[in-house]
C-alpha cells in the first residue's frame, strides 16, 4: 500500500509520574486534521495547549482528501500549506456527465493572482503527519499526548476537569477552556448529554481508493446514471501516489456490511476503470447525514469540526468547514486569556460559525437532494435540468453534484461594522480578504496574528492595537479592493476576514470599528 503507518511514542503523563499536571491553559481532544491545527494557531499566539487523542497513528485511509483554497490559506499560515500543495494533486476543472455523454465542465478559479489553487487532493493521512511534525517544532507551547482516553469531563466555576485513561492508568487533568476536535462521534459531546439536530437522508455511498496506474487528468469527475453503475451517481478523484477515490451510490437498502466486502467492491470497480490491474486500499460505506449542535459554546467547553456539525462529504464542506472554525476560534480565544478582550467574544464564535454551519448544511442537503431525488416532483426537475444542462447554459447552474466549498462570508456579523462605502463586494465586511501578488510575494503573508489596517493607495497612518501594511495597488489588487476608488483602507481581523473599510481615514472610526470587532 502506499502510505506506511508508524505508532507515535506513548508517553506517561507527568501526573502519573508524581509530578505537577497543570492546570492549562486550554486542554484539545482529539488529534485529527481539525485539533492538531487549532494547537498551532493557539501556539502561534503564545497560547499553551495539551492536545490528547486515544490513538497513536495518523488516520486510517484517506477520508478527507479535497482542500480547498482558503483552507490552503489557513494551513500555509500555520506552516504546512506549502507543503502539501507540493505533494498534493492540484485541481480547479469539474466535468459532469450523464450517462458516457458530458453534460458540462466549470472552472472553480478562472483568473490569476493567486498562490493557492482552487483545491487539493491529499489523503488526510498525509496532513495530520505534517501537522504533528509541525506541533513538534513548539515543544513549550504544545504537549501532544497518544493513547490519553477521555472517559469523563466535568466544568468548574473557572474550567473544566477531565478524567482520561492510559496504559499506566486513569488521572485528572485540568484546564480554562476545553476544545472538542474528536470527531463525529465527540466523547465530549456524548459526555455532555448533547444531541444533533438536523436531518439524516435514507442514502449510503460506497467510498473506495484504489491504488493503480492510469492517466486520468487532475479534475473532478461526476456522473449521474453512468453506463458502469446503472441508475445511479459516481464520483472519481485523483490522489498522490497513484491512489484514485471512487464514490458509488448504492440507495438505501444496500447492506453496508456486505458492501464492503472485497468480492462485492472489486466487480462495481472493475465496470468502472475497465481492464487494468488495481488494489483496494481502503473502503468506508456512509450515510448522508446534516446536523449540527444548537450551540457550539457550552461555558468553558468549545466544539469545533465534526463534534459540532457534520454534512454529506460532496462539496467537500467537512473538513474545510472545520478549518474556517478553528481560524475563527483561535484568535478569539487567545484574546479572552490574555484578557484584551471579554468571555462575551466567544459567543461570537458561536454565531459566526453556526452561521457558516447552516449554510453548509443548506448546500450538502440541496446536493442531496438532487442526487437521491425523491420520486415525484423532485425526480421530474433533475430530468428536466439534465436534459436542458446539455444544451441551456442556464440550467449547467442548477445541476447540483455537490456545491463544492468556498469561504464563508460573515454577512451580519455583530463584530463587522457598517459598510457605506461603493468598494468592490468580493472584500466587503465578513469576507474573507482576497489574496492578491504583492512585491514578488502574496498580501495574505503581509498580514500578521493580530488586527491589521491595509492601506491602498494612501500615506501611512499609526493605529493602536493594529499593525499598519501600506500597498500602491496594481491592476489586481485595484479590481479587488478599490473599484473605482483611488483609496482604500481596510480593517482585517486576525483571521484575515473583513471587519470594516473606509475610502477616507478617520482614526476614530478605526478605533470604534476595532474595539467592536474584539466584541466590545
Amino acid at each position: 500500500m502506499p502510505y506506511t503507518y508508524q505508532e507515535f511514542a506513548y508517553n506517561t503523563p507527568p501526573a502519573l509520574r508524581g509530578e505537577p499536571d497543570g492546570p492549562h491553559q486550554v486542554a484539545i481532544i482529539g488529534a485529527g486534521p481539525i485539533g492538531l491545527a487549532m494547537a498551532i494557531d493557539l501556539a502561534q499566539r503564545g497560547v499553551a495547549s495539551v492536545l490528547l487523542d486515544d490513538n497513536n497513528v495518523v488516520s486510517v485511509g484517506s477520508r478527507a482528501i479535497c482542500w480547498a483554497k482558503r483552507s490552503l490559506e489557513i494551513l500555509d499560515r500555520l506552516g504546512v500549506g506549502e507543503r502539501m500543495v507540493e505533494k498534493g494533486v492540484t485541481w480547479k476543472l469539474g466535468r459532469l456527465y450523464r450517462g458516457d455523454a458530458e453534460v458540462y465542465n466549470f472552472d472553480l478559479l478562472p483568473e490569476a493572482g493567486h498562490q493557492m489553487p482552487a483545491f487539493i487532493n491529499l489523503q488526510q493521512y498525509y496532513v495530520e503527519e505534517y501537522l504533528i511534525e509541525r506541533c513538534r517544532q513548539f515543544p513549550d507551547l504544545i504537549d501532544l499526548r497518544f493513547k490519553n482516553k477521555l472517559e469523563d469531563l466535568s466544568q468548574t466555576g473557572d474550567g473544566v476537569r477531565a478524567r482520561f485513561e492510559t496504559p499506566d492508568g486513569p488521572y485528572e487533568l485540568e484546564a480554562s477552556y476545553l476544545i472538542a476536535c474528536d470527531g463525529a462521534n465527540s466523547t465530549v459531546r456524548k459526555s455532555m448529554g448533547l444531541e444533533f439536530a438536523g436531518t439524516l437522508f435514507e442514502e449510503r455511498f460506497l467510498i473506495t481508493d484504489i491504488v493503480m496506474k492510469a492517466d486520468f487528468p487532475s479534475e473532478r469527475r461526476f456522473w449521474f446514471e453512468p453506463p458502469f453503475h446503472a441508475g445511479q451517481s459516481a464520483l472519481l478523484h485523483k490522489q498522490p501516489d497513484d491512489v484514485y477515490r471512487i464514490d458509488l451510490q448504492l440507495g438505501w437498502d444496500a447492506d453496508p456490511e456486505e458492501e464492503r466486502k472485497p468480492e462485492n467492491v472489486i466487480p462495481r470497480i472493475e465496470r468502472m476503470v475497465g481492464d487494468r490491474p488495481f488494489e483496494i486500499d481502503w473502503v468506508s460505506v456512509y450515510t448522508f447525514q446534516c446536523r449540527r449542535l444548537e450551540r457550539f459554546v457550552h461555558d468553558r467547553v468549545l466544539f469545533v469540526g465534526d463534534s459540532a456539525h457534520i454534512v454529506s462529504p460532496f462539496g467537500a464542506r467537512g473538513g474545510n468547514g472545520g478549518i474556517q472554525d478553528l481560524d475563527n476560534l483561535g484568535w478569539k480565544l487567545a484574546a479572552v486569556l490574555d484578557g484584551s478582550a471579554g468571555p462575551q467574544l466567544l459567543q461570537s464564535y458561536d454565531s459566526e460559525r453556526t452561521y457558516g454551519a447552516d449554510e453548509n448544511i443548506l448546500n450538502s442537503s440541496r446536493s442531496t437532494n438532487f442526487m437521491s431525488p425523491k420520486p415525484g416532483a423532485e425526480s421530474l426537475f433533475r430530468e428536466a435540468v439534465l436534459d436542458l444542462a446539455a444544451k441551456a447554459p442556464f440550467a449547467r447552474l442548477m445541476v447540483n453534484s455537490g456545491r463544492l466549498s468556498v469561504p464563508c462570508v460573515l454577512d451580519g456579523s455583530a463584530l463587522n461594522s457598517a459598510d457605506t462605502s461603493d468598494l468592490p463586494a468580493v472584500s466587503r465586511p465578513g469576507a474573507s480578504l482576497p489574496d492578491a501578488p504583492l512585491d514578488g510575494g502574496w498580501l495574505l503573508n503581509r498580514l500578521g496574528p493580530d488586527f491589521t489596517l491595509l492601506i491602498l493607495n494612501a500615506e501611512p497612518r499609526r493605529v493602536e492595537g493594529a499593525q499598519t501594511v501600506c500597498v500602491t495597488a496594481d491592476e489586481t489588487m485595484a479590481e479587488r479592493f478599490l473599484g473605482a476608488a483611488e483609496q482604500a483602507f481596510y480593517l482585517v481581523r486576525p483571521d484575515q476576514h473583513v471587519a470594516a473599510r473606509w475610502t477616507t481615514f478617520d482614526a476614530g472610526a478605526v478605533a470604534a470599528a476595532l474595539r467592536k470587532a474584539k466584541g466590545f
